[in-house]
């Protein structure tokens, strides 16, 4: 999705309207460093204060996340997950494992009965996505690709308000991963998914919901 300059008053929702849509879209996504000022200035044709008013509001909304000295990266994909975030960032891990256990194994029984050609493609991208994560030894990279290998498991349960949750929990649920990976990758910690796509793709609901929570305690008990 690209910027465009923009040409109708008042200048700053306009430039928060696109800056939102930019990462609601996901061209922006969830932990990644947005443009910098000078670059949005460039690219939206508006003046600087505009862009920073921009910024700052949606910063406040919980969409943005503005860290001196580094840049501002995206927090959350709506006010609502900001909201999330905010509301959750203290719980406790035990009950946060809990919230993921009942949502995955439910989204992962639906979508091993609603899947698709395509969320099967879908999901075996993002099962080589994770992989490879791993070996790069990066515990970030990781932690936003097993994120993501769920959220297409979500998504294949073909429930719009299962996957709103589910992506407006996200970044509490991605804090959650961050806990159980710790600051480094350990070998003995891996937990491969490779059975939750197996019982997804043979249509088998029981076994991919049991295998979605196995997965969790399996992270849990460590």
């Amino acid at each position: 999705m690209a910027l465009s300059s923009t040409r109708r008053t008042p200048l700053s929702d306009q430039v928060i309207a696109q800056l939102r849509a930019q990462i609601t879209s996901g061209e922006w996504p969830v932990g990644s460093r947005i443009p910098t000022e000078a670059a949005l200035v460039e690219q939206l044709g508006v003046a600087r204060n505009t862009v920073r008013e921009a910024v700052k509001a949606l910063a406040h909304n919980g969409l943005l996340d503005i860290r001196q000295g580094s840049g501002t990266y995206v927090l959350a994909t709506s006010e609502l997950a900001g909201v999330m975030h905010r509301r959750f960032a203290e719980a406790d891990q035990a009950q946060v494992a809990e919230l993921r256990a009942t949502l995955e194994m439910s989204a992962a029984g639906l979508a091993a009965v609603r899947r698709t050609e395509r969320d099967l493609d879908l999901l075996g991208s993002a099962l080589d996505r994770r992989d490879r994560a791993w070996h790069s030894g990066d515990p970030e990279d990781f932690v936003q690709a097993d994120a993501a290998f769920h959220s297409a498991v979500v998504a294949a349960a073909h429930n719009e308000v299962l996957a709103a949750v589910y992506a407006d929990l996200g970044e509490v649920l991605r804090a959650h991963l961050r806990h159980d990976v710790g600051p480094e990758l350990i070998a003995e910690r891996y937990v491969g998914h490779e059975g939750i796509l197996d019982a997804i793709r043979g249509g088998d609901a029981q076994r991919a919901s049991a295998e979605a929570g196995r997965a969790i305690g399996a992270c849990r008990s460590e």
